[in-house]
């Protein structure tokens, strides 16, 4: 067989059909064999107007009359491989939009912080160059920081473009193209408690579009969760830090079920196989090449696979430092650099040989000709220390051989894409998939998610003996107090009880809820990113779900309270006690809420709540009845003061604990309760819920989502 020398041409695209046979390839430097893919076919078609319906998309996968002779085990593989290439087009429900992906010199910058010049910038990206077809997969590798996760954001929309050109079908980015690309993020994301069936359930009811119905939304949940092999684990719950849950490759495998719902023509990974085992990587790779065969296009970056990884992918760019090392088919990447003389003088992976060059790693690797005569004679470029080439000139050279391959080759001939006819389907597609449900699905729908998402944290065994202990231990203290009577309201003791219930359930829902949001962050932003729903019903649906759940603990807080402090014993107090610490503790929650919303950070949001708390505790009535004049309108917004105030009213028929003027006890402490400042003081309230809300909903809308305008 016929050996590339250096300079020939290495084509790369769809341009013509043509099938070249690669067995093995020599090493310039030494005698050993490097074991390429045995065949790679590269298929070339015409790049003409044509519509998708007119695409066969099976031609991009030869059947294996077309392969050569192969041993048992991988006709084996072959005809599984077959198998479930079948099934994945039968779960494009409807016909899916090929979208050809073409970027050229795509160049990313940020500014850096702490520089006197404010033009100062670093460069995360320097003028790459790719292109994917439908049909293909298409790695982005190199070592950490080399530029891959942004180079995938750039592709998704997620963040502007400071230079270059990407293109979809020829198309630039536009909303009408967020519904037909599929994000998986490196993290799982995913809410804990929910099992694999309901998250996908309510996935599908959220995304899918309103054409079809609830049960066929809920079919196609189950039919992806059975395509994907998660039928065993479809019953257990995701799991988390602090918790059990199903595996790290099944938790893979439902983050891409998320996206494969939608059935979207693009799809990006951003490194779906860290932290697995290489058997457990191969099925999520292998799961990959066939949702491409299936007519999508698939992109994912990949820091450094295996061998049989490697060899399931279609192409490949290589990153280093945010320059393109490599692009081109998978297949050819080691006789790229084999014919610019480096190559490995050990056994090596692939995958691991490229990584090594990314990093101007030339260890156990032969040196070019080229690379020693340019740099050799000049003493001051080598690493003295190693007697070896240093990683900064190994990296100038690569990139600029292939800055020499492209403009030799020709940059449009060698991204030249396949011509789809694309705008029938953006603007079909644009107007029906604004929503996947209407607000009051929506709203519904994220309820019973919140409910069965919470619960577990709401009635956690630490919640509960919180609750318990602490309303046990102040029944103790004010054990029979006769609290109700006037001799309990002149003993200034007795009123501690009520000031202490007002306090308690203003600090206890408040600095739980301060969690919610900073806790949520990253599930908010993503379901938002993909207009899974609108915030409004979010937020709705995030209070009213927790609302029962706020009732329960309360209500069994005040029965030992009552039954062992010996409050007022008739139901209309015990009532109106009830109603009071629960608008204390939606208020407290509401306060809670904006403060997480404004900062989305635990610590600081702590310290400001404490400072808050501790300001509407001192201005409750209780510590100092006579307030200065300039400091007096902090009462009138403390919850504290007004919930001490309401419950001094149903237990003794006054508002404050002592008469202002004389500093005596109330008097006529039975007398009933004054109707206007009780309306008053629950409509400040309720005020202030709302008002809190408010501010909360203000401050989610300017939440950064992971998507641009």
């Amino acid at each position: 067989m016929r050996i590339k020398q250096p300079g020939d041409e290495i084509q790369e695209g769809m341009h013509g059909c043509e099938e070249k046979t690669i067995s093995k390839t020599k090493s310039w430097s030494t005698g050993f064999l490097v074991n390429m893919e045995s065949t790679v076919a590269e298929i070339d078609c015409v790049s003409i107007g044509v519509s998708s319906n007119d695409i066969d998309l099976s031609v991009l996968h030869p059947d294996s009359s077309s392969l050569p002779i192969m041993d048992k085990s991988s006709l084996s593989e072959a005809d599984d491989e077959e198998s479930e290439l079948h099934t994945w087009k039968k779960l494009g429900f409807e016909p899916t939009l090929p979208i050809c992906l073409k970027f050229e010199d795509v160049t990313y910058k940020v500014p850096v912080k702490g520089e006197k010049t404010p033009d100062a910038n670093k460069y995360i990206l320097h003028g790459i160059t790719g292109l994917v077809h439908p049909g293909e997969v298409l790695a982005l590798m190199g070592p950490s920081g080399g530029g891959k996760t942004t180079l995938l954001n750039l592709l998704s929309g997620r963040i502007k473009l400071d230079s270059g050109t990407i293109t979809y079908n020829n198309q630039p980015y536009s909303k009408s193209l967020k519904w037909r690309i599929g994000f998986v993020l490196q993290d799982d994301v995913a809410f804990p408690h929910l099992t694999v069936k309901e998250t996908l359930t309510y996935a599908a009811l959220l995304r899918l579009p309103n054409t079809l119905t609830m049960q066929q939304k809920k079919e196609r949940a189950t039919y992806v969760i059975s395509e994907l092999g998660l039928e065993r684990c479809q019953n257990t719950v995701i799991g988390g830090t602090f918790f059990r849950g199903i595996s790290g490759g099944e938790r893979k495998r439902v983050c891409i079920a998320n996206e494969i719902l939608l059935n979207p023509s693009l799809l990006l990974l951003d490194e779906p196989t860290s932290g697995l085992d290489s058997t457990t990587a191969l099925q999520i790779v292998k799961m990959l090449r066939n949702i491409a065969r299936s007519g999508k296009t698939v992109v994912t970056t990949i820091h450094q696979p295996s061998s049989r990884l490697f060899s399931k992918f279609d192409k490949l760019i290589l990153l280093g430092k945010g320059s393109s090392l490599y692009f081109g088919k998978a297949s050819d990447a080691m006789l790229y650099f084999s014919s610019m003389g480096c190559s490995p003088l050990i056994a090596m992976n692939p995958a691991e040989f490229l990584i090594d060059l990314a990093n101007g790693n030339i260890k156990d690797k032969s040196v070019p000709s080229d690379l020693e005569d340019k740099f050799f004679p000049r003493n001051n470029s080598l690493d003295m220390k190693h007697g070896e080439l240093s990683q900064v000139d190994v990296h100038e050279y690569l990139v600029e051989a292939y800055a020499v391959k492209e403009a030799k080759l020709g940059k449009t001939k060698l991204i030249k894409p396949l011509l789809i006819d694309a705008e029938p389907w953006m603007k079909a597609r644009s107007s029906t998939m604004e929503w996947g449900a209407t607000w009051w699905d929506q709203f519904s729908i994220l309820f019973r998610r919140g409910l069965k998402e919470r619960r577990h944290e709401y009635f956690s065994c630490i919640r509960i003996t919180q609750v318990f202990s602490t309303a046990i231990v102040m029944g103790l203290l004010w054990w029979r107090s006769d609290a109700s009577s006037p001799k309990g309201l002149q003993d200034q003791a007795t009123i501690w009880l009520l000031f202490f219930i007002s306090v308690f359930w203003a600090f206890f829902p408040m600095f739980t809820a301060i969690f919610t949001f900073p806790q949520e962050r990253v599930m908010l932003a993503k379901e938002r990113s993909v207009g899974m729903y609108r915030l409004s019903a979010y937020l709705l649906a995030r209070m009213t779900s927790d609302l029962p759940l706020d009732l329960i603990l309360p209500l069994v807080f005040l029965v030992i309270v009552y039954l062992m402090a010996g409050l007022k014993s008739t139901f209309t107090a015990f009532s109106l006690t009830m109603l009071t610490v629960f608008l204390s503790v939606v208020a407290a929650q509401g306060l809670g809420l904006t403060i997480g919303a404004a900062f989305m950070d635990v610590k600081k949001a702590s310290t400001l709540a404490s400072v808050i708390i501790m300001t509407s505790m001192l201005s409750g009535g209780f510590f100092i009845q006579k307030v200065p004049v300039f400091m007096s309108w902090v009462r009138y917004i403390s919850f504290t003061y007004h919930t001490y105030r309401l419950l001094l009213k149903i237990h003794y028929g006054c508002s404050t604990g002592l008469d202002a003027e004389s500093g005596s006890s109330c008097k006529s402490p039975f007398k009933g309760l004054r109707l206007d400042w009780d309306g008053m003081e629950v409509g400040t309230m309720v005020a202030l819920t709302v008002g809190y809300r408010i501010l909360a909903y203000a401050f989610l809308r300017r939440m950064k989502l992971m998507t641009i305008n």
